[in-house]
C-alpha cells in the first residue's frame, strides 16, 4: 500500500515555500502520497500569538528565512505584495484581506482534486523567490496552476462560488493540524507524527523508510 501523509501548509509563510517543493520532489521520486492541507496564516487565525512575545521574533524569522534560502540555494525574498494586508510596524492586520483568502480557497480547491501539492509547489514560487513584482496581477498564477495540471478559470469561479465551504474546509485542516499535535507551518503528518519545519524533511523521509517507504 502506497504510504501517505498531510502536508499543513500556508502560502504566506516562508518557510512553507522553502519546504513545498522539496516535498513535491519527494513524493515524485518515492511510492508516496502527499496530500496538501492549507491552512490559514497566523495573523489570519490567532493575530495575539504572532504579536505578543518578544519583539526580536518577527526580525529573526525574517533573517532566518533569507538564510535558510541561501543555504538550500533556494532563491527568496518577501513578497510584493505580502499575502497578509498588514503595517508591519504596527502589527496591525486589515480587516479586508484580499489576497491571502483567495490564494488558500484556490489551494483548496486545488487539494479536491487531489493536486494541492503540485498547485502549492508551482504558486509559492510565484509569490516568493522574487522574480514576480505584484504576483497577483496579470497570468503570474494562471500560468502557474497550468503547471500545476490544473483550468484556473475553473479554480477561480469554484472559490467564489464556494467560499464558505472552502472555508469550513480550511478550518477542519487547521483543527487536524492541532489534534495531531502541532500549530504552525510548514508540518508533515506521518502515521500520526508531526514532523514542524522546513529542516525536518530528511527527518520524516527517514521515519517514512522505517515503515516501508520505496522509490518509485
Amino acid at each position: 500500500m502506497t504510504p501517505s501523509a498531510d502536508l499543513y501548509f500556508s502560502f504566506r509563510s516562508p518557510y512553507s515555500y522553502l519546504a513545498v517543493g522539496r516535498y513535491r520532489e519527494m513524493a515524485e521520486q518515492y511510492d508516496l502520497e502527499i496530500r496538501l492541507r492549507t491552512v490559514w496564516p497566523i495573523a489570519i487565525r490567532d493575530p495575539d500569538i504572532l504579536f505578543t512575545g518578544n519583539p526580536a521574533a518577527p526580525r529573526y524569522i525574517v533573517m532566518d528565512c533569507m538564510r535558510a534560502g541561501q543555504f538550500l540555494g533556494i532563491p527568496i525574498r518577501w513578497p510584493r505584495p505580502d499575502p497578509i494586508v498588514q503595517d508591519l510596524k504596527s502589527g496591525t492586520i486589515a480587516e479586508d484581506q484580499p489576497y491571502i483568502h483567495h490564494l488558500c480557497r484556490l489551494g483548496q480547491c486545488a487539494t479536491r482534486r487531489e493536486k494541492g501539492l503540485a498547485f502549492a509547489a508551482e504558486v509559492a514560487p510565484v509569490i516568493w523567490n522574487g522574480e514576480i513584482e505584484n504576483w497577483h496581477q496579470g497570468e503570474h498564477l494562471a500560468k502557474a496552476a497550468e503547471r500545476a495540471g490544473l483550468d484556473f478559470a475553473e479554480l477561480e469561479a469554484e472559490a467564489g462560488r464556494d467560499a464558505e465551504a472552502l472555508d469550513a474546509e480550511i478550518a477542519d485542516n487547521q483543527k487536524a493540524l492541532e489534534e495531531a499535535g502541532h500549530w504552525g507551518v510548514p508540518t508533515l503528518v506521518f502515521e500520526g507524527e508531526p514532523f514542524f519545519g522546513q529542516d525536518r524533511i530528511d527527518m520524516a523521509k527517514w521515519r517514512m523508510e522505517q515503515k516501508g517507504l520505496e522509490p518509485r
